[in-house]
């Protein structure tokens, strides 16, 4: 007795491939310890990085958190393309599945990047903004670093000062927001 079921293709074993590539295959966002060097301190931007999504009490440096809330921000988007990615797969195209968790590392990386210019509190404090030029390894401050100190000195609440004036706490020279990205790699 036949089933009235025709095959016109055997794709068994490409889509069973292209499921065990994509299975060991791992979407990592954040800063790479490879990050080009900085010339404005002996830290990574990696290290950077940590420290300022996690904070560092004994430094005085309270936690500001981009990477998880960054990446947390675009999950559902994240998780549709990875969802493609696993449709790709079971059509048995590795280079679909690969080209859907690019996608969804890239929307990762962007907001992770906005978070960093979301002007993330707590607010600076005036003795970090008087020495943010140093740390650019420039001779004097900015426009709004000194319309800031003006505003501080004159009685104005430093978080409002600092959103007036437009600063953003995680980003003086752009090293640490350059430096995020992601990567599609093998599991190890």
């Amino acid at each position: 007795m036949k089933s009235g079921a025709t095959m016109t293709a055997d794709n068994l074993k490409s889509i069973i491939d292209a499921i065990n590539k994509l299975t060991n295959k791992d979407v990592l966002v954040g800063i790479p310890d490879s990050a080009p060097e900085r010339t404005d301190t002996p830290i990574t931007n990696a290290q950077i990085g940590y420290v300022m999504e996690t904070g560092s009490p004994e430094h005085n440096v309270p936690a500001r958190p981009f990477l998880v809330p960054g990446v947390a921000d675009v999950q559902d988007q994240c998780a549709d393309r990875l969802g493609k990615a696993a449709d790709a797969a079971l059509s048995g195209s590795v280079a679909g599945a690969e080209r859907q968790m690019t996608a969804a590392g890239l929307i990762a990386e962007s907001s992770v990047k906005k978070k960093i210019g979301s002007n993330i509190p707590p607010a600076l404090s005036p003795e970090t903004i008087r020495n943010r030029h140093k740390s650019r390894q420039t001779k004097s401050m900015r426009a709004d670093e000194k319309a800031y100190l003006k505003a501080v000195d004159s009685g104005t609440d430093p978080a409002q000062a600092q959103t007036e004036a437009g600063i953003i706490p995680l980003i003086n020279t752009g090293a640490l927001r350059n430096s995020i990205t992601h990567v599609v790699r093998d599991k190890t």
